[in-house]
């Protein structure tokens, strides 16, 4: 969903207001005081020793950034990856190279879920003048505005030989006339990978899309055509990785990061911690989950034509705690990154409520990741079937985490004398 500034400032503002009125977020005794930029001094977090405010905040700005930096490297590599397998089955197209296919997005996925934590403050991400996460990875998706579906054969671009298949085309068309009219990014690739996810949730199966519509003179129409438009997204995904490892990419005097991290310390504190608290809150716990739990209805999941939902909820959960501890994972451990995390920070001011948090993280992915802890457990439209009592109960636990999560944060932003961002 495309970040929207006017609702991530009432986000952050209703989160603030939660926040404050619990009182077992703040009861926790601690060094006092607030304002980032206010020298105040403590114990210090588990990873970033003692330290004023602002100089805690500045390394842990600098440890985002290199965080940002990696992350996105690593989508990029396996994305390049997915590029080459999809040209593979679109060349030959066959069981075999269709699921080769499938696995190449699913494994580009689980880094670029940890980067949705950067979103919010419009940064390179969303910036309202050329952030791509809207092309990148706008849903709710109406399947039918870009191939056929069960009800409508002749449905979308791909089945419209009067629209051209390429980048102008097909960036143009995204999100043209509705929101949900998405036509580049993620999950356009993964609905012509998978197809509908047309089952009953009880069939514990994803779309069941054959490789016969690639195959000339095979199922469906304009199979060339289906070919040229899978690629091409490929392509456009790429470019749009390429520009936000740009953004972030060290020694660049004049892009984001070097604004970032060599500008106001507490502007980049104040970021961070939006990220975090609306990521946590409004967007997984609400629009992700809660939604989706409310209506009990399949096309309401995050990847529902996948059945990959479940990896989304874990992942962006990984995300929040990447940047709060300040550490990620590479794909190649040579370049993992470990500093000062945004609970250094808050630990100089309060180091129990730093601890209250890093517990409360730590149960919010354990209760992600075990969502579905193994394809044979049941996917996650089968949780959120309405009368699933004990499904529903499971997805409501971590909704409750993840609040829990967004009123600690909440109260940190608070303590630290930081503001909600106005628009202009």
């Amino acid at each position: 969903m495309r970040g929207n500034y006017l609702w991530m400032v009432a986000a952050i503002a209703a989160a603030l207001v939660a926040g404050c009125s619990d009182d077992s977020s703040s009861a926790a005794g601690g060094s006092g005081g607030s304002g980032a930029a206010g020298g105040t001094t403590g114990t210090g977090g588990a990873g970033g020793g003692g330290g004023s405010i602002a100089a805690l905040s500045q390394a842990a700005s600098e440890t985002y950034a290199e965080i940002v930096y990696q992350s996105y490297l690593d989508t990029i590599e396996l994305s390049e990856d997915m590029e080459a397998a999809l040209n593979a089955f679109v060349t030959s197209p066959s069981d075999v190279n269709l699921e080769a296919a499938k696995d190449a997005w699913l494994a580009a996925r689980e880094p670029y879920l940890e980067t949705e934590v950067y979103r919010f403050y419009d940064g390179p991400i969303d910036n309202p003048t050329d952030g791509p996460e809207g092309a990148l990875n706008a849903w709710p998706m109406d399947e039918a505005f870009v191939d056929y579906t069960r009800d409508d054969a002749d449905a979308g671009i791909i089945n419209n030989d009067g629209q051209t298949i390429d980048a102008e085309t097909l960036r143009g068309e995204n999100e043209s006339g509705a929101e949900e009219n998405i036509s580049t990014g993620w999950h356009p690739i993964e609905f012509l990978l998978w197809g509908q996810d047309a089952l009953d949730p009880s069939n514990n199966l994803p779309g069941q899309r054959p490789f016969t519509d690639y195959e000339n003179g095979g199922t469906a129409a304009n199979q060339a055509r289906r070919g040229e438009y899978l690629n091409l997204l490929a392509v456009l995904l790429l470019e749009d990785l390429e520009f936000l490892r740009d953004a972030w990419a060290p020694g660049d005097d004049s892009n984001f990061r070097a604004s970032f991290v060599g500008g106001d310390s507490e502007l980049a504190l104040e970021q961070m911690l939006t990220g975090l608290i609306v990521l946590s809150g409004f967007e997984t716990a609400g629009e992700r989950l809660q939604v989706a739990l409310d209506n009990g209805d399949q096309e309401d999941e995050h990847s529902c034509f996948s059945d990959n939902t479940h990896r989304d909820m874990a992942q962006d959960v990984q995300g929040i705690q990447n940047v709060w501890l300040g550490e990620y994972e590479a794909l190649d451990s040579a370049n993992s990154v470990s500093g000062t995390g945004v609970r250094d920070v808050v630990a100089a001011l309060d180091s129990d409520l730093a601890a209250s948090i890093t517990s409360q993280i730590a149960d919010a992915l354990t209760q992600a990741q075990g969502l579905r802890p193994t394809q044979a457990d049941p996917p996650f439209d089968v949780l959120i079937s309405l009368g699933n009592t004990e499904g529903n109960a499971q997805v409501q636990g971590l909704i409750d985490s993840l609040r829990t999560v967004e009123s600690l944060l909440s109260d940190a932003f608070t303590r630290l004398g930081l503001t909600v961002p106005q628009p202009e």
